[in-house]
Formats: structure tokens, sequence, C-alpha cells
């Protein structure tokens, strides 16, 4: 099979964002490899949730992916307690992201997405101050328009391909990018990932990582 190889390129409604939440885990470097292979860059929205594979946030930076902050505990009822308590949250992983890559975040993805509904039980009101304070600091907050199902719905690889691949049909047709939720921390979310970078190149889709004017994909804030 002649591939066509990924073009770096502006972004367009031909425009895929991969981003893998809740790790690094056991599955990352096999991630990474796959990545590699096709010359693909992704970002990644980092976790402490497994402290045994910290390391691989270096590595996932080194070979030239985003490296953005998610959180450094995932409990809602910490991070959603209060404002200072995300804030402190956030910091906390924000600094290993510069233990590992010498660099802080400025991008980032709130726990559950900006519309999540959870953090009413503990705050109210506290998405939408979030959000205030988010741009305030200088920092770019990412929600997602295609998801792989993989926190909850799909089970196997191939729900996770069929997922992502008819709904960023559905966004290109839409005129969007596509920014596509996966957690890097299912293994079998990252089984699929080859099966969706292969789908993109042969349908003349290019990969980009995120920056801080890529397409947002927000979500309507429900709190």
């Amino acid at each position: 099979q002649d591939l066509p190889a990924n073009q770096i390129q502006a972004e367009d409604n031909k425009t895929i964002y991969l981003t893998f939440d809740d790790g690094p885990s056991a599955h990352t470097q096999r991630l990474l490899d796959v990545l590699a292979k096709y010359n693909i860059p992704a970002t990644f929205f980092v976790t402490a949730l497994q402290p045994d594979y910290i390391y691989m946030i270096q590595k996932e930076a080194q070979a030239g992916h985003v490296v953005a902050e998610h959180s450094y505990t995932h409990d809602y009822s910490n991070v959603y307690s209060s404002t200072d308590a995300f804030w402190n949250d956030f910091n906390a992983m924000n600094n290993i992201i510069y233990q590992q890559t010498g660099t802080y975040a400025n991008l980032f993805r709130f726990p559950g997405g900006s519309s999540n509904t959870v953090s009413r039980n503990y705050t109210s009101g506290i998405m939408t101050a979030l959000v205030r304070q988010a741009a305030l600091k200088g920092y770019t907050y990412f929600d997602w328009n295609v998801s792989s199902g993989d926190a909850g719905g799909a089970s196997t690889a191939d729900e996770v391909f069929e997922n992502v691949t008819t709904q960023v049909q559905n966004v290109s047709a839409n005129n969007r990018p596509s920014v596509v939720l996966q957690h890097d921390s299912k293994g079998f979310s990252v089984d699929a990932v080859e099966r969706i970078i292969i789908w993109g190149l042969q349908n003349g889709y290019h990969f980009s990582s995120l920056t801080s004017g890529s397409y947002t994909a927000h979500h309507g804030i429900a709190n």
C-alpha cells in the first residue's frame, strides 16, 4: 500500500487533531511507536494518575508531540471543590510537566470537559468562573468534537475506529477540523490508532498537534 505521507498544513476541515487524555500509562510507549511510524504529531493531556509512567511525558515531548495539562488527581470532588483547589491541582501537574519537558503547558483540558455537570455536585457556577480565570491567566482550554467513546460505551478497538471515523466525516462535512478524544490509559483505544491514521491518510486528511490558535471545539458551559 502506498500511503500518502502526513502533510503539516494550515488548519481546515480535513485537519485531525488526535488528543489523548489521562496518561501516561503502560500503553503510551506503544502509542508513541505508532505515531512515529507514520510521522503523526499528537497532543497529550497528561495526568499523574500512574506515577510509574510519568517519565513518558519527557518522551512525548522529545518525540515532538504537544504536552498539555489535564489534571494531577483527576478527582472531581477535589478539583471542583473550589477554584483555588482547581488551580492548585493544575499547578501541581504543570510543575511535573515543567520538570519533564523544561516548559510549562499553556494548553489544557478540564477533567470531564468544560460542559461537565459533575462539578455542580461540589460548587455551583465553578466552570463559568474557571473559564474566565483561565483566559485571564493566558491558558487555552480544549474540549472535543469527535468522541471515541473509550471512556464509556466503546470497549473494543473496532468500536473506537467506527466512532472516530464516522464522526470525523460528519465534522468535516460541517466544515470543521476534528478534535478527537481518546485515552491512552485504555489499551483497546490505543489499538485503534494505527487504523485511524491509515484511514485518515487514505481519505485526504492531515494530522496536526494543537496550538493556542487551533480550533478549540468548545462545548457549552453547563455550570
